[in-house]
């Protein structure tokens, strides 16, 4: 359909006359014309095409991931861009921004950035960004990266687990920094740095043996050490962005809010993991709750939701980091040999509606932590992140009142596994739409896969 309507009593719409930012929940018809939003108008308006009707359910703005893992090319036996946006349909989210690792070649050349927008093909069932990587080796070659397409980069300070992805020290994010500000694009942070006295602590199938063996020290030495860095950018007059992937120590929280205190650009997000799952609650044995942070005590839990709310973190991320079965290590519960990573791409706006209705958000609030600033950090805002007229027609139609119960079975992802098996959750996705073609419908994939590669300066 290149000319319809969607309409619901109750439609997440930006009520700012087009600026960004501001989002209310109204009785609204939105018309679509060739994949964009072409108008908004009243709820029941009589129009001279299709109007679809979902009466009470929520019409949302499509999800923006900005971080997940596809591991394609090379690992596609981990996951690949089929499933991974299969999945993604099936959570709501109409754009993601893919990682540059764990795939082989990772994205840290132009050469490498161009093999995965070959390997993408017609795979895509969601819109698709790229981050591209910083390691030591590459740093003369950012420009040419930048040039290419991807919306920003990622480094770690601490090893990644991939021998092609190097972690970087202060020397190269100091030569880093003036090329990404030049390009005014953010630079995502893995920040935990190995502060040593650890070696000696034996990881046994026991989670806390786990948890005690990445501490929070780590994390917060690592953001305190991108806020000086921060500061040196800003006084050379470059401030450039940096940004902090998936937050799980508390004890940071005082550093961030510092930073965006002194006028630093200066963000960072936290995961579905990190605000439903407490440490206490986390079997023995069970690895498929291993992530990098780990997921740390309900206390601290607590206080990113605190943090979440103050606006100290500034949106919920997937960080889907699937791997196969046997990396996980599931039949021994060896948590130390197992891959670290959560796969739960689909179940994040359910995970996260069942905890934060409890806290007194709403879903407009959501909107803005999932979708509206999310499009913003990736440079997809002119486009991507709410219902406003000349977007990309991206919809998700929300039931926040239905229940259902996370199992294997229901997975899109590549492999049926997620720590989330069991889970009682409030709040189903129904309906997904892509620039206007509908993807997704009650648990069925509708068509073939429309989603397109979203790369910087060519929206």
């Amino acid at each position: 359909m290149s000319h319809f309507a969607l309409q619901s009593k109750n439609v997440i719409v930006n009520t700012s006359n087009g600026k960004s930012g501001s989002s209310e929940m109204v009785a609204a018809c939105v018309e679509v014309k060739d994949e964009l939003i072409h108008a908004i108008h009243p709820y029941g308006k009589a129009l001279s095409c299709e109007v679809l009707d979902y009466a009470e359910q929520v019409i949302m703005p499509g999800l923006v991931d900005s971080h997940v893992h596809i591991n394609e090319p090379g690992r596609t036996e981990w996951e690949g861009f089929n499933t991974a946006t299969q999945a993604a349909a099936a959570g709501g989210i109409t754009a993601l921004v893919d990682m540059p690792l764990n795939c082989i070649p990772v994205t840290t050349t132009k050469a490498a950035f161009q093999e995965k927008l070959d390997s993408v093909g017609d795979k895509l069932w969601v819109d698709c960004g790229f981050w591209g990587g910083v390691i030591p080796q590459n740093i003369d070659d950012l420009d040419e990266l930048l040039n290419a397409g991807v919306l920003g980069v990622k480094s770690f300070l601490i090893d990644s687990g991939i021998k092609e992805f190097p972690h970087v020290e202060a020397k190269d994010i100091r030569a880093a920094m003036p090329i990404l500000a030049k390009h005014d694009v953010p630079y995502l942070i893995h920040a935990e740095l190995d502060c040593g006295s650890f070696d000696d602590l034996v990881i046994n199938e026991k989670y806390n043996s786990f948890l005690e063996s990445r501490p929070k020290k780590w994390e917060n030495d690592a953001i305190s050490l991108m806020l000086d860095m921060a500061r040196e950018s800003k006084a050379k007059g470059d401030n450039c962005k940096v940004h902090i992937v998936h937050l799980s120590s508390d004890e940071a929280l005082e550093t961030i809010a510092e930073a965006k205190s002194e006028g630093l650009r200066f963000t960072a997000e936290t995961c579905p993991h990190y605000l439903t799952i407490a440490s206490e609650n986390i079997p023995d044995g069970k690895t498929l709750f291993k992530c990098c942070p780990p997921i740390r005590e309900n206390k601290n839990r607590e206080h990113l939701w605190q943090a979440i709310t103050d606006g100290r973190l500034d949106f919920i991320v997937s960080d889907h980091s699937p791997c196969t079965p046997e990396l996980k290590h599931i039949d021994t519960g060896d948590i130390e040999k197992a891959w670290g990573g959560i796969s739960a791409l689909q179940f994040g706006i359910s995970l996260i509606w069942t905890e934060a209705k409890e806290r007194g958000f709403s879903l407009v609030d959501i909107v803005r932590l999932m979708a509206t600033e999310t499009a913003k950090f990736a440079g997809l805002d002119t486009v991507k992140g709410e219902i406003k007229i000349g977007n990309h027609a991206d919809f998700l139609v929300f039931d926040p009142n239905a229940q259902f119960t996370i199992t294997n079975e229901m997975i899109k992802h590549r492999h049926h596994i997620t720590p989330y098996a069991g889970r009682k959750v409030t709040g189903q996705v129904q309906h997904t739409f892509v620039r206007g073609q509908h993807v997704y419908q009650q648990d069925e994939f509708i068509n073939a896969p429309v989603g397109r590669p979203l790369l910087k300066g060519r929206l």
